[in-house]
């Protein structure tokens, strides 16, 4: 109780501190006297002596030894002089930090990410994001898009990358590119012998299909109510690496991400990916952020970063999207 109580005291205290007082304390052991640390900071000798004096009030002790010749730092005030010096130094680095900020993004942002695309488009950008902002760092963790939102809402994320459309559309939100979809099959598979994939070969095929809490399962469940084939709901993967195995296997076939096949099937033998003769609908991706987020300035600036890493790096699996669709 009693170590509480002092504790409480001691940031009392220091509450009552001025940055102006500590400068005036400092400068004037720099200087040996009043007089001459008035002439250093521009200001009035009784000036200096005012804050001084209100310094040593708040602390309760005496600091400076004054006479005519000058003025000397008491055994406290030299013990106390590099931990103001100190503070001093902390108090610039935090004006210094806040100025740069203002000029360019900086600090530590939480950045929310599917299973399905995170691992397969970060390696890509981050290092495009950094290059650009040097004093940006990502504290990047993976979830469900329906969590990442909810997240993202309470506070656990500043910003993420999710597919559209939004299930919370309150959330401010910028399309950024549109991803293509691969039919995947093992090299041994009936239809790995066409040339081109029709809609009409996919009736009554068996497809393999990622578990219902991530967004991609809805997009496939649609293409299979569009396009007649059967989902194996028995046989869900948890993630697009086991449904990548169990297809290896001879389970099924299924459509997977571009930014995943260009990533886990391109260099692989035991799938393989298959022509289509037709367009399959894309799915959009988005960076979203909170609306009341006083960052905006700084996610349309990574929005840019990664619609130009896109069209450098990724070009045949992603197409950049510059307005909402």
């Amino acid at each position: 109780m009693i170590a509480f109580t002092y504790s409480i005291m001691v940031a009392y205290t220091l509450m009552n501190l001025t940055i102006k007082q500590i400068r005036y304390f400092i400068t004037a052991i720099e200087t040996g006297s009043l007089r001459r640390a008035a002439e250093k900071l521009g200001v009035s000798q009784p000036t200096i002596s005012e804050q001084i004096a209100a310094l040593e009030k708040a602390l309760e002790l005496n600091l400076l030894e004054r006479s005519r010749s000058g003025s000397l730092p008491t055994a406290i005030g030299r013990t106390l002089l590099p931990l103001m010096q100190q503070l001093m130094r902390s108090h610039q680095d935090i004006l210094t930090l806040a100025q740069d900020a203002s000029k360019t993004p900086a600090g530590t942002h939480k950045l929310g990410v599917p299973y399905t695309l995170g691992p397969y488009l970060l390696p890509d950008v981050i290092p495009e994001i950094h290059r650009s902002f040097p004093a940006l760092r990502f504290f990047v963790k993976e979830d469900t898009p329906r969590n990442l939102e909810q997240g993202l809402l309470e506070g656990t994320y500043d910003l993420i990358l999710t597919p559209l459309p939004l299930d919370i559309p309150t959330l401010a939100h910028e399309p950024i590119f549109t991803e293509s979809l691969f039919l995947v099959a093992p090299p041994d598979h009936t239809l790995a012998q066409k040339r081109k994939i029709m809609p009409d070969d996919f009736i009554n095929e068996n497809f393999l299909v990622i578990e219902e809490r991530h967004r991609f399962f809805v997009h496939i469940q649609q293409l299979a109510k569009e396009y007649g084939f059967n989902l194996l709901r028995d046989f869900e993967g948890t993630s697009l690496d086991t449904l990548r195995q169990m297809i290896g296997t001879g389970m099924g076939i299924s459509f997977f991400p571009a930014l995943y096949v260009r990533s886990e099937i391109s260099p692989r033998e035991d799938v393989i990916t298959l022509d289509l003769g037709f367009s399959l609908p894309q799915r959009n991706i988005a960076i979203a952020w909170r609306s009341t987020s006083l960052q905006k300035h700084i996610y349309l600036q990574i929005c840019r970063i990664i619609r130009n890493c896109c069209r450098e790096k990724l070009s045949g699996y992603v197409e950049v999207l510059e307005k909402s669709p």
